[in-house]
């Protein structure tokens, strides 16, 4: 006999946690990486409730590690007694020995950067799409500013006919 579909929670549906806008303002990225995250089970908690914040988080490369570092993960208040939870303590991320080779050459001799893009579920576990991008200067800001109006001005003349 076939085994019944498992129901998916209404919460998970989408599969994003949260997204972080503000790199596409500050970076143009290049490349974009999977990555596993390390966290303890308040966290997860956390994260099943949304309560996350990566705007101001990049990564760091020490020791052949990939460390996520400023994330705020806000703990419930019904956390467990026993622990003293630190909302933003450095993480670390699950990556290839291959990918981390690859992302020390990119940061350490091409002036690259490490950011995180998105955090979101995939099956049970916890991913975060890393971006691998430089820094841009303030006119080129003002640039992609400048063509997403026209854009949108293009799309409302067109609309109008």
């Amino acid at each position: 006999m076939a085994k019944k579909p498992k129901k998916k929670d209404k919460k998970q549906s989408s599969g994003t946690i949260t997204l972080n806008k503000k790199v596409r303002h500050d970076y143009f990225i290049e490349n974009k990486y999977e990555a596993g995250i390390a966290l303890q089970g308040w966290e997860v908690k956390s994260l099943r409730e949304g309560r996350v914040q990566i705007q101001d988080s990049y990564v760091i490369l020490q020791n052949g590690e990939a460390l996520l570092v400023g994330t705020l993960i806000t703990p419930l208040l019904s956390a467990s007694t026993h622990i003293h939870p630190d909302p933003t303590r450095t993480r670390k991320l699950l990556l290839h020995r291959r990918e981390l080779d690859r992302l020390v050459g990119a940061v350490e001799r091409q002036g690259y950067t490490l950011v995180p893009l998105a955090m979101y579920w995939k099956g049970n576990h916890v991913k975060v799409e890393v971006g691998l991008g430089k820094g841009k200067q303030q006119h080129d800001k003002r640039a992609t500013l400048k063509d997403r109006d026209w854009k949108r001005d293009k799309q409302r003349i067109l609309k109008r006919g």
